[in-house]
């Protein structure tokens, strides 16, 4: 096992790999740019060292910055996180090129699956279910009202390269689609440098539907159950939650059984997860794209397992065994995760600020993963979120109950905040029913 990492990232994601990090008797560094001097992960880190200015392309960005660091640094290893740098492929071939671990997966599977048109062909060749879509990038606009015409509307015209809801736009009839591919099309070449744009059918009710793989170090892949992110807002999730009340046993099994099937295509390691469709009038789901990284939810697979997701990176990143068996993994009662943003909770929009009041919740099955602190200011440079509220009851209704408690119990002033929101979707008939879908928020924001 290395004895230091660096930790690529900042927040409420670096703080809970330095936490485990430390616990596992190794040294946390932590990098950050000039803003974030006196933000909590920074003050957690055995050490830390600032690598440049507030902008993500001046530090958390910054390749030759953070190599620099972690020469400096004597670090032995790199966890990405999630966003910034972290599914970029380029960069974690430089970690190996600079004699460093990287703590994920292999570079050729990053960008394997980063290419969201290359990522489906590899998973329909692998018999992993695909929605009908264009099978190279669409040129032009003419080249995708000709697809269309095959794919059939409503259709999703998506960014090749994007992510975290992305460079994505749904088109209802024909009369739209040049217009939504021409500007989705400069959308991704000003936003991911790549104009590459695909065209794939768009279903109007489904559940958003992921299942959590590990890669280990002896070739096997294994999933740990799925997490279900189907509320979002702007195709962005807010809350995930496991077991999923819309996914049957067999479906389950088979969803399962896919997401195996789609890491051992790719010879996946370390940790990533298969994001899926499932279709509320069929039962049936398809492929959505993979994550090659920690997902933002992941607490909600710990809570229900009792295991770190990032012990289990780290070592296989050391090519050392697991800690559990995967024959004897047994997932326990139902966790809800909730995504506290410095956002609107009518509108969604950001709303950075200084932190006035931070009072966090504690109490039976309740875990808080917080990025921030009383004093500290959400700033306008990076991602809104602040904290992630994980909850673990017997059942979904103790579940449901121990968050509202949590969210009436926590306390956030100065940025504007969404905990309205989630106190509003814990009592909404249609998601207290467990019978929603990804249409969800819309429908709660409709007019009345």
């Amino acid at each position: 096992m290395f004895e230091s990492v660096l930790v690529a990232n900042r927040g409420e994601i670096a703080r809970r790999v330095i936490r485990t990090v430390q616990r596992m008797g190794l040294r946390a560094i932590a990098v950050h740019s000039d803003v974030d001097a006196n933000m909590p992960f920074v003050r957690d880190a055995d050490e830390a060292m600032e690598i440049g200015g507030a902008a993500p392309a001046q530090s958390y960005r910054d390749v030759d910055a953070i190599l620099e660091a972690a020469r400096r640094s004597r670090a032995e290893a790199v966890h990405p996180g999630y966003g910034f740098l972290a599914e970029n492929a380029d960069f974690a071939r430089r970690v190996q090129a600079a004699g460093l671990v990287w703590i994920g997966p292999s570079p050729d599977s990053i960008a394997e699956m980063g290419d969201k048109i290359n990522a489906r062909n590899l998973m329909a060749a692998a018999g992993v279910p695909v929605s009908p879509g264009t099978e190279a990038p669409v040129e032009d606009a003419a080249a995708a009202e000709r697809a269309a015409a095959d794919i059939g509307f409503p259709l999703m015209v998506k960014a090749s390269a994007g992510g975290g809801g992305m460079g994505m736009s749904v088109v209802t009839d024909p009369a739209t689609l040049a217009a939504e591919f021409d500007r989705i099309q400069a959308f991704a070449a000003r936003m991911f440098g790549d104009p590459g744009v695909l065209l794939e059918r768009f279903f109007p009710r489904v559940r958003h539907v992921e299942v959590q793989i590990l890669g280990l170090s002896d070739g096997r892949v294994v999933a740990l159950g799925e997490r279900d992110c189907s509320v979002q807002r702007r195709n962005q999730k807010v809350a995930e939650e496991s077991p999923s009340p819309g996914v049957t046993p067999e479906l389950r099994q088979r969803m399962l059984a896919a997401a195996v099937q789609a890491g051992q295509a790719i010879g996946y390691r370390n940790a990533g997860t298969v994001e899926c469709l499932a279709d509320v009038e069929s039962g049936d789901f398809v492929f959505l794209e993979m994550n090659t990284r920690l997902q933002v939810e992941h607490p909600v697979t710990e809570t229900l397992l009792g295991l770190d997701l990032v012990e289990q990176q780290l070592l296989i990143a050391a090519d050392e065994p697991v800690t559990f068996d995967p024959e004897q993994l047994t997932p326990t009662g139902h966790a809800l995760e909730l995504r506290i943003n410095a956002e609107d909770p009518q509108r969604f929009l950001p709303g950075p600020g200084a932190i006035t009041t931070w009072v966090e919740p504690t109490g039976d099955g309740v875990r808080v993963d917080s990025g921030y602190a009383k004093g500290t200011t959400v700033s306008t440079h990076y991602d809104s979120l602040m904290a992630k509220l994980i909850v673990h009851g017997i059942d979904r209704d103790q579940a449901l109950d121990r968050a509202r408690g949590a969210v009436a119990a926590f306390q956030v002033a100065g940025p504007k905040c969404n905990l309205p929101f989630f106190a509003e979707l814990l009592d909404n008939p249609e998601f207290v029913s467990g019978a929603y879908d990804t249409g969800i928020v819309a429908r709660m924001r409709e007019p009345r």
